[in-house]
Formats: C-alpha cells, sequence, structure tokens
C-alpha cells in the first residue's frame, strides 16, 4: 500500500483533489442555470408592408420617420409647448406614486445591501451577570449547595461556506429584484408624463371646441331671429323656427358637457401634480401652442426589447426566477459552517478579566438534509415552474409591446389621411362661406344664406380640431410604445 501511494501519479491525483476541495470550499460552485438576457424578436419590421408612406402629411404638418430623430428622456418638449413643460415638471416633482415608486426602490435597495452582508462573517458579542445557586446533588455528592455570582463577557465568529453558491444566487435575486424596482420607478415616470401631455392636449382641444361651439351657437341665434321674423311676415313656415332653436338647444347642451371634460382633464393634472384640484390652476392653452413633431425615431424593432421599461422589468423578474432556481437547488446540498467562540468567565468582577476565567471554542458544523418529506424536492420544482411562468409572461409582455408600436404606426398614418380630409372639408366650407358672402353683398342671397355656411364652415372646424388632437395624441402614444427615452443606459 505504501508503494502505491508512493507512485507519483497518486500522489499528484491526491493533490489535485485536495487542490480541488480547497478551491470548492473557498470559492464554491454555482447551483443553478447562469442567467442570460433572452434574444430579441427575429423581425426587421413591425408592421407588414413596412412604415407608412412618407411623408405624413396634413393640415400644413408633416411627419416623416427618421433614423437621425433621437427619442430623448425629456421626449414631451418634443411638442414646444411651455405649457406642457410646467405640467410636466410639477408632476415629476410632486406626483405621490413616483415618491412611492422611489421609495420601493430604496427599498429594494437596502435590502439587496443587507443579503450581501452574509459573504461576510458574523460577529457578536455579550455581556452577561447573574447570580446562581448551585447543587452538587445533581452530580451525586452530599456537598452543600453554593451561591455565587458569574460574570461573562462573550464574542463569538461564523461564517457559512457558500460551497453551492446558494448565497450567491440569492444575492442575485436580490440584485434583480432592485432592478425590477428600477425599472418599475422608469414604467411610473413614463406613465406618468404620458397622462400629463395627454390631458394637456384633451385640454387644448375642449377649449377650442368651446370656443368654436359658442360661435355656432350666436350664428343660430341670429338665425333663429331671422327666421322668426320670416315667419311673423307670412314668409316662411314657423316650423323652420322650431327646426333652429331644436339645433341650438343641442348645440348649447354640449357645452356643459365640454367644459366638463376640460375641468375634468383639470382635475387630473392637479392630482397627478400632487396638488389638490381646489389648489392648483392652469395656464390657458390652445392646439395653436402645440406643435406637431416633424421627425419620428425610426427604431429597429429588435431594440425595443432594451428600451421599454416594461420588457426590461419583465426581464429582471425573469432573472429573478433563474437565481431562485439555484437558491432551491443548493438546499438540497450540506451546508458547512465554521464558528469560532471566546471570552471571559469570572465569579468576581475584580478578577473578571484573569486569564484563568478564559474560555474559547472552536468548531465546524455539516448539515446535511436526510429527509424532509419532498420538501427541499418540490421548492425546487416550485421554483422551475415559476421560472416558465414568469418567461411565459415575458413573452407576453413583448408580444403587447410589439402590437402597441404596429397600432401606433397604422394609427398616425390613418390621422393623417383623416385630417387631411378634414382639412379639405373645412377648406371648401370656408370657401363656400367666402362665395356666399360675395353674393350676399351683390343681392343675389339672403343674410340667412350666410349664417347657414357660416355654421357649416364651424361644424368642419370642430371635426378639425378633433383630427388635430387625435394626431398629437398618437405621437404621443409612439413615444410611449418606444419606451419614452427610458432604457437600461439611463
Amino acid at each position: 500500500m505504501r508503494g502505491v501511494l508512493a507512485r507519483p501519479g497518486v500522489r499528484r491525483s491526491i493533490w489535485c483533489a485536495a487542490a480541488l476541495l480547497c478551491l470548492l470550499l473557498l470559492n464554491g460552485c454555482m447551483m443553478g442555470p447562469d442567467f442570460s438576457r433572452p434574444p430579441p424578436p427575429k423581425v426587421s419590421q413591425f408592421v407588414t408592408g413596412g412604415l407608412p408612406a412618407q411623408p405624413m402629411e396634413a393640415a400644413g404638418a408633416s411627419q416623416r420617420f427618421s433614423a437621425l430623430a433621437d427619442l430623448p428622456t425629456d421626449w414631451w418638449t418634443l411638442f414646444g409647448s411651455p405649457a406642457i413643460d410646467s405640467a410636466v415638471s410639477e408632476a415629476l416633482t410632486g406626483n405621490a406614486t413616483i415618491e412611492s415608486a422611489q421609495a420601493a426602490l430604496r427599498q429594494s435597495e437596502d435590502e439587496m445591501r443587507a443579503g450581501a452582508g452574509v459573504f461576510l462573517p458574523q460577529i457578536d458579542a455579550g455581556f452577561g451577570a447573574s447570580r446562581q445557586k448551585y447543587s452538587p446533588v445533581r452530580i451525586g455528592s452530599d456537598q452543600p449547595s453554593t451561591l455565587f455570582n458569574l460574570f461573562t463577557l462573550s464574542a463569538s465568529v461564523s461564517y457559512v461556506l457558500d460551497i453551492w453558491g446558494g448565497h450567491a444566487r440569492m444575492v442575485e435575486a436580490l440584485r434583480a429584484r432592485d432592478d425590477v424596482q428600477r425599472y418599475g420607478v422608469l414604467a411610473t415616470y413614463l406613465t406618468l408624463t404620458a397622462n400629463v401631455v395627454n390631458a394637456q392636449i384633451a385640454r387644448a382641444a375642449y377649449a377650442d371646441q368651446i370656443v368654436a361651439t359658442r360661435e355656432m351657437i350666436g350664428l343660430l341665434q341670429e338665425e333663429v331671429r331671422i327666421t322668426r321674423a320670416q315667419a311673423q311676415a307670412g314668409a316662411s313656415a314657423y316650423s323652420a323656427v322650431l327646426t333652429l332653436e331644436n339645433e341650438q338647444a343641442k348645440l348649447e347642451a354640449s357645452v356643459p358637457a365640454l367644459a366638463l371634460k376640460r375641468a375634468q382633464a383639470e382635475d387630473l393634472l392637479a392630482v397627478l401634480s400632487g396638488m389638490l384640484p381646489a389648489d392648483w390652476h392652469a395656464p390657458a392653452i390652445s392646439l395653436s401652442d402645440i406643435t406637431l413633431p416633424a421627425a419620428l425615431p425610426d427604431t429597429v424593432p429588435a431594440s425595443l426589447v432594451h428600451h421599454r421599461p416594461d420588457i426590461l422589468q419583465a426581464e429582471a423578474a425573469l432573472h429573478v426566477a433563474s437565481a431562485d432556481i439555484g437558491v432551491a437547488t443548493a438546499n438540497l446540498f450540506p451546508q458547512l459552517t465554521l464558528t469560532a467562540s471566546g471570552g471571559y468567565e469570572n465569579t468576581s468582577m475584580s478578577a473578571f478579566l484573569h486569564r484563568n476565567g478564559q474560555v474559547w471554542a472552536v468548531a465546524a458544523d455539516v448539515t446535511a438534509p436526510v429527509f424532509h418529506g419532498g420538501t427541499l424536492w418540490f421548492q425546487r420544482k416550485a421554483a422551475l415552474d415559476a421560472y416558465a411562468q414568469t418567461r411565459a409572461s415575458y413573452r407576453q409582455v413583448v408580444l403587447s409591446a410589439f402590437g402597441e408600436v404596429a397600432d401606433v404606426l397604422r394609427a398616425l398614418d390613418n390621422d393623417a389621411r383623416a385630417l387631411d380630409a378634414q382639412t379639405r372639408a373645412m377648406d371648401a366650407a370656408t370657401q363656400a362661406l367666402h362665395l356666399v358672402r360675395i353674393d350676399y353683398e351683390a343681392g343675389t342671397v339672403g343674410y340667412l344664406q350666410i349664417l347657414v355656411a357660416d355654421q357649416e364652415f364651424h361644424q368642419a372646424r370642430i371635426a378639425w380640431l378633433q383630427g388635430v388632437a387625435q394626431r398629437l395624441q398618437d405621437t404621443v402614444a409612439l413615444y410611449v410604445a418606444l419606451g419614452g427615452g427610458w432604457n437600461d443606459r439611463n
């Protein structure tokens, strides 16, 4: 046997095994899968046929997709509206949801730092003072009982060797949870800013529609007056008066509804800014104060997964599920804990630190799971199932994101087409009104025809205002669908 051990090859194998064991004890191995980012979808376009026809022109404004167009973090400034910029700034500094999300992020960061302490030795110190009565009878002696004081000063050090990488996976999961919260904050920022911009656009559209509707009501009032005079003179039927009064009443009923929607938009802006509606005062705004961005970002579809906070958040959740598999796997294997303790024990404070009272202990404990009724095994299977569930959820988030971008691209194209038609209708109504006025000045038509033509013009203008607002809001939807400038680099 001595001859076998003396062989160089056997000695080398023993030393290699010992070195491997030491390396395993010092560094540990990592159980469970190593996480890698899911690959982006292999597509070259968001919709069949590619981007809409370029440029998208309507109402004197043109939009074009450009690879040079940047999507900044403060994308709302592209609309060139000081009122929008001010409202967004107020919301970002006063919104309660943002404050809550930031607090949740700080909590996850602190939990991550707390979890990282598992890699360091755990050191504890203690001091105790007690008065005890000892009875020798307990050891079979008939000596009298002893009454004494006992003072104890101790310190202990323990360290759990992360042999199987369970602790490393746990901290990895904590870091990934921190990423979940971080991207959740960015998603909250994006949703908040989009809601503020959309509310301001809606508020401007309602204000302009109220102005146009009130002008139409004034025209109808004049038309009713003239028609009533004609009916009294016998030149017109009184039913025409009733018809006009019916139209006037409908328009007057629409003004409070528009005013209510505008007030609701203002109340929403107040709440988003962290203020009470009674304390929030908004400056006047019109659609003419908002500029339609001309250059739209031409984003590569494969890069969308790295730009949208909700996708990045789902990816971080997938990372958490992957790390949890490693934690559950490591729990199936033995755990090694090193401990050391020392201190002083004495019955007198005056001789408390005398070397005769020194005590110490060094230990290594190995704990191995033997039988847990299948608990640890099925906990690992549950972790695998959770990973499969999270992976499916991630895939659904990506699919929904691509679907949103495709919908917005089609909406922008349709918005331009519809607004172009509405612009032509308003131009035709404008020309008709101009011709009727010329005929009225020439004496060939009555003033009532002017009122009718003017009313048609205002109706076309209201439809045009709605088309302008829809195009602006769909542009906002595009910025949000593309990630709004928030990504894993900022």
